[in-house]
């Protein structure tokens, strides 16, 4: 019943204006590999097939999408002042405005959304005159160019408000779009059902592909066809295990299909930006089912397109996600289960390469993919560990990582409860040994660990007599320091 001939009578309404087709073939003569042009006004009184086909496969529609209306908590919770201020103005100048995506899913599931983003029949140049006349500051001009106009209320509050819009030409990533006022055209191009529901101001729900009773069972289905939706844009199979991670309620009752199409799909995330996959992947790995997850997407082939290993250490990686059961009340960085996926300090940095990770998420892995195989023969007992943090090319909190990985909950807890006393030793006492530099640097440190040793007892006087046997062995046997400097953490 809703197949091609019932969208283009969506398409062909009277509400749509008159040169889509002119509109949409120029979108598709150009280029699949360059950024996605500004979107553009469009009418839609006539559409080619050509144009239809670019929607994907239609999916199963309701006849009547304002099926229920919302009046929780949650929901109430979102007006403020400005926001009823917001509301008054799109209906002055008779614009339809609508809560849309992530927020309307957070009131359906009982949960006070965060974000709120605002979806509108508004274009932006009819949004620009309409906030200008009303004297609303306008903020984050790089929005406009994917249709969203940022009003500042009352110089209190910001909005997203982002014109309706159809997706007629994708290169994996990006989009060459166009406006529409056809709100069901819009939610056709999103991409999990979940996420391709409105909510009215007035509590009216609009859900035109049946995402309303997927909340309820807690089911994460693509909008349509999932290997259309896919090929549209990559970045949506980690999208897909991020929400199922949010949203089921079960580690394992994947649709077969969908997974088949994320499988035949895998290899389309080697096109996506370091920072985007990162961002995915690491909400991922340490959120709600993050290890059979995981193993999902190693099942699908995946994991090798976002810089881990082809065949990664499975084995340490349940290990890991098993012994961090015994931290009940911490949290767990997500490089850590990165670093249980890794055999090799190499393949470390192949990650960082890959993911581009913080300078910070980069020393991390390599410390803990350093250091954990001493855990139980170098470092042994607390003062091990307070002397490892006293090293220069550790620092506590990675100590600290590595015993949480290393699953040593009582070595942990003592370290985190150690207070470090203040070292009696300042640089400018050792001027008159001629130190500088790097020399200093390293006498520092071996006075350091005979610090620790006498269990933090050592005077400033008792320690600076040990200085001349110290540099004596630095000249029989400079020590070798090894990762004492970015560059060498790096190589």
């Amino acid at each position: 019943m809703y197949g091609t001939r019932y969208i283009a009578k969506i398409l062909t309404t009277p509400r749509v204006t008159a040169s889509i087709v002119i509109h949409c073939r120029q979108h598709l003569r150009t280029s699949a590999n360059r950024m996605a042009s500004p979107p553009k006004k469009i009418d839609e009184t006539d559409l080619s097939a050509e144009i239809i086909a670019q929607l994907g496969k239609p999916p199963k529609m309701r006849e009547n999408p304002a099926f229920t209306k919302v009046d929780s908590d949650e929901f109430r919770s979102i007006f403020t002042p400005e926001l009823e201020t917001l509301v008054a103005l799109f209906k002055k100048y008779n614009y339809e405005l609508r809560i849309a995506g992530g927020a309307v899913r957070d009131i359906l599931m009982k949960i006070k959304p965060k974000d709120v983003d605002f979806a509108t029949t508004a274009t932006p140049e009819q949004m620009k005159e309409m906030f200008t006349k009303e004297d609303v500051r306008m903020i984050n001009a790089k929005g406009e160019k994917h249709g969203t106009i940022t009003p500042r209320i009352n110089d209190m509050e910001n909005f997203e408000v982002t014109t309706l819009r159809i997706d007629v030409r994708t290169d994996g990533r990006h989009a060459d779009v166009v406006f529409t006022t056809n709100w069901q055209l819009d939610a056709n191009r999103r991409d999990l059902t979940i996420n391709s529901m409105f909510l009215g101001l007035d509590g009216t729900v609009y859900d035109y592909f049946y995402g309303y009773d997927d909340v309820q069972r807690r089911r994460i289905i693509f909008v349509g066809d999932a290997d259309v939706r896919i090929k549209e844009d990559y970045l949506r199979i980690l999208r897909y295990f991020r929400f199922y991670g949010r949203i089921a309620a079960d580690p394992n009752s994947h649709d077969p299909a969908t997974l088949a199409a994320i499988k035949a799909n895998g290899a389309g995330l080697a096109r996506i930006s370091s920072e985007r996959v990162w961002a995915e992947l690491r909400k991922i790995i340490a959120g709600n089912f993050g290890r059979e997850l995981v193993l999902e997407m190693y099942n699908c082939g995946l994991l090798e397109h976002c810089g881990l290993p082809a065949q990664p250490n499975i084995s340490e990686f349940e290990r890991l996600c098993n012994s961090f059961k015994r931290f009940e009340e911490e949290s767990h960085h997500p490089i850590l289960y990165m670093c249980g996926l890794l055999h090799t300090t190499e393949q470390a940095m192949q990650l960082h390469e890959r993911l581009k990770l913080s300078a910070y998420e980069r020393d991390l892995a390599l410390f803990i993919t350093q250091q954990r195989h001493r855990i139980d023969n170098e470092y042994k007992s607390l003062r091990d560990c307070q002397k490892l943090c006293l090293q220069p090319y550790a620092k506590r909190d990675y100590v600290e990582h590595l015993l949480k990985y290393a699953n040593k909950l009582e070595l942990y807890q003592q370290l985190k409860a150690w207070q470090i006393p203040n070292f009696p030793i300042k640089g400018n006492m050792l001027s008159s040994y001629g130190l500088v530099h790097r020399k200093l640097g390293l006498v520092l440190n071996e006075l350091r660990l005979l610090w620790v040793d006498s269990d933090y007892k050592l005077t400033a006087e008792e320690l600076l007599e040990s200085v001349p046997t110290i540099m004596e062995q630095m000249q029989q046997s400079p020590p070798s320091t090894p990762n004492t400097n970015k560059k060498q953490r790096t190589r």
